[in-house]
């Protein structure tokens, strides 16, 4: 398992999200596609802007908010985030 010290220190030292992790369509740690694999449980992290940052839950949740739930929010549906992301390209 990951030390307190290891997640803040990847918390604190995340590059500037991507396009994609920006629309939800890829987790904000391990940048697994949730397009490929839609089972994956996408959790609220955090948000860029007034956008919501998606990460799958468990560990790489963890690592990006300090809970392996993420924040007590819903994320868009994945048909719903995909579209927006088409849209707005």
């Amino acid at each position: 398992m990951y030390s307190a010290d290891g997640i803040a220190k990847r918390r604190n030292g995340r590059d500037e999200p991507t396009e994609e992790m920006i629309a939800g369509l890829v987790c904000s740690v391990c940048r697994a596609d949730y397009r490929r694999s839609p089972d994956r449980d996408a959790k609220v992290v955090s948000h860029h802007g007034d956008v919501q940052l998606l990460a799958c839950e468990g560990v790489c949740a963890r690592m990006a908010s300090g809970s392996v739930t993420g924040v007590d929010e819903t994320p868009l549906p994945l048909a719903d985030r995909v579209h927006n992301y088409e849209v707005g390209r």
